[in-house]
C-alpha cells in the first residue's frame, strides 16, 4: 500500500491524510491548548479526494495517523467512450487505462490530462 505513517502535528492544510480508510486532502487544521492533564489536541477537517465526501478527526498532536502517497500523473486522451468515460494513454508507461470524468470536465481526443492515482483509484484534474 502506498502510504506512509506522520504524527498528527506535522499535517498541514493542503496535505493529503487517510480517513476512513479513505484517501482525504485536508480543507481545515486547527490545535487545542493543552488541558491540566493532557497533550494538545488537532481537530483536522478534509474532503475526499475520490468521493468528494467531507470527513473529521480530533487527536493528540503526536498521535500517529496514515498519509496516502497520491501520485500525480499526466496522461494524453486516446478516445472517448462515453459524455464522461475516456481511455488515457499514461505519458510515463503509455499503458492505457479508462478514467470517468467529472461532470464539469470536457475533453476530446489528443487533449493532455492531469489525473490523480492511489491504490487503483483514479481522478481526473480539472
Amino acid at each position: 500500500m502506498a502510504k506512509e505513517q506522520k504524527q498528527v502535528r506535522e499535517l498541514q492544510e493542503g496535505n493529503y491524510v487517510i480517513i476512513d480508510d479513505a484517501a482525504c486532502k485536508i480543507d481545515a487544521y486547527s490545535t487545542a491548548k493543552p488541558g491540566k492533564h493532557g497533550s494538545a489536541k488537532a481537530r483536522v477537517e478534509a474532503r475526499g479526494v475520490f468521493d468528494e465526501k467531507k470527513r473529521s478527526f480530533s487527536q493528540p498532536v503526536d498521535a500517529k495517523v496514515w498519509v496516502p502517497i497520491v501520485n500525480r500523473k499526466g496522461g494524453q486522451v486516446v478516445a472517448k467512450e462515453s459524455d464522461n468515460v475516456v481511455q488515457v494513454m499514461d505519458l510515463d508507461t503509455y499503458e492505457t487505462i479508462t478514467i470517468e470524468l467529472p461532470d464539469d470536465v470536457s475533453v476530446s481526443p489528443d487533449d493532455e490530462i492531469e489525473y490523480l492515482e492511489w491504490e487503483g483509484k483514479r481522478k481526473v484534474l480539472e
